[in-house]
């Protein structure tokens, strides 16, 4: 099948669907500046051990490490804008043809696209936390500052060192919205997985939680997943170019 008749299938299992969703990786956001963890040529392990700079053991243990390990890619973060990929699905909420988004992202770019219904379930970069005393505090000042100048955030009123309020290694996810995003892979009727290899759990097996639920599942994404034998349309393409193309012939109908 030619991706113009996969694009018209989509559009198909869209319109006959009442509650369809999203589910979104760092493949979205990758065409937005930001660099993903595991491919070949900008994958964010390839030099470093995540279990000695991103784990919430060694957070801990050496703050130091982390923030030298996240420095570049924090700009990175606070200069990315939303790319045709997140807009689309933001018009398509709009549209009222999706009613979430899942997102495996910390970027805040669904939200800054315009989407409203998003569940971020490895966290978000909006805020930050004081490992001491809990305080909660916006984190785009603290992550100005500390591009600029490469130091430790603190909190001001104890001192203590402030996390941003992302997963790391050996966090819990937040249970409220994990389990928000899992209620929408049970009542969802089709699911669109966009730019995510599926290989993080628990995650990663929301399409499966869909499927077994009555769903149908679109894949639009670069590589194959464990779970493309089981979807009714897979695009292997550049998110960028497929779903402005969906909205496109959505629009056109």
């Amino acid at each position: 099948m030619k991706v113009e008749e996969k694009i018209q299938r989509t559009l198909e299992i869209l319109t006959e669907s009442r509650h369809a969703i999203a589910l979104t990786g760092a493949g979205i956001s990758t065409p937005s500046g930001i660099p993903d963890f595991r491919s070949p040529k900008s994958g964010l392990w390839n030099n470093a051990n995540p279990f000695e700079v991103a784990s919430i053991a060694s957070f801990k243990r050496q703050p130091q490490d982390f923030y030298d390990w996240i420095h570049p890619i924090a700009k990175l973060v606070l200069e990315a804008e939303p790319n045709p990929a997140h807009l689309a699905l933001a018009q398509l909420e709009d549209q009222g043809f999706l009613k979430a988004i899942i997102t495996q992202n910390v970027d805040m770019l669904h939200s800054r696209a315009g989407s409203k219904t998003v569940f971020e379930v490895h966290g978000h970069l909006r805020e930050a936390t004081c490992m001491r005393c809990y305080t909660i505090y916006p984190a785009k000042p603290a992550w100005y500052q500390f591009v600029d100048t490469g130091d430790i955030p603190h909190c001001r009123g104890c001192g203590g060192v402030l996390k941003p309020n992302v997963i790391l290694i050996g966090e819990q996810l937040p249970v409220s919205v994990m389990n928000q995003a899992k209620n929408q892979a049970r009542i969802c009727d089709m699911m669109i997985v966009v730019g995510s290899s599926l290989e993080m759990a628990p995650a990663g097996d929301l399409p499966t939680l869909a499927i077994e639920s009555g769903a149908r599942l679109v894949i639009v994404n670069f590589s194959s997943t464990y779970i493309d034998d089981l979807a009714d349309v897979v695009i292997h393409g550049d998110v960028v170019d497929i779903l402005p193309r969906i909205v496109a012939s959505l629009n056109n109908l």
